[in-house]
């Protein structure tokens, strides 16, 4: 990876060179090594929200209310949607009607 020298922002790579995505700034690589883009989701990265997947995880207390039918028992889940900085999110999945949502911390 590399950064603007300019404003710090993340370089991409364009032909041979660097270009700053933020104020165009364009300089030569300056590692040897490869660059790799990612052009899709990988499958481990996709999150099963199927009627019929399988569900794990532990059933919650009191603590949560589902929107469909007002039951207070879920099953839940926790997995890192985003980077490794920003708080996991949780799944749900309601034990009496089987609504799914997810809660952002």
């Amino acid at each position: 990876m590399q950064f603007c020298d300019e404003c710090g922002s993340m370089m991409k790579k364009r032909g041979e060179d660097m270009v700053c995505a933020s104020c165009g700034y364009h300089t030569e690589q300056n590692s040897t090594g490869d660059f790799v883009s990612t052009q899709k989701q990988k499958d481990e990265d996709v999150i099963e929200t199927e009627e019929g997947a399988e569900f794990e995880g532990k059933p919650t207390d009191d603590s949560v209310v589902c929107d469909e039918c007002g039951h207070t028992v879920a099953w839940y889940t926790i997995k890192q949607t985003g980077s490794a900085d920003e708080p996991p999110t949780r799944f749900f999945k309601c034990t009496e009607c089987g609504y799914r949502w997810r809660d952002y911390n």
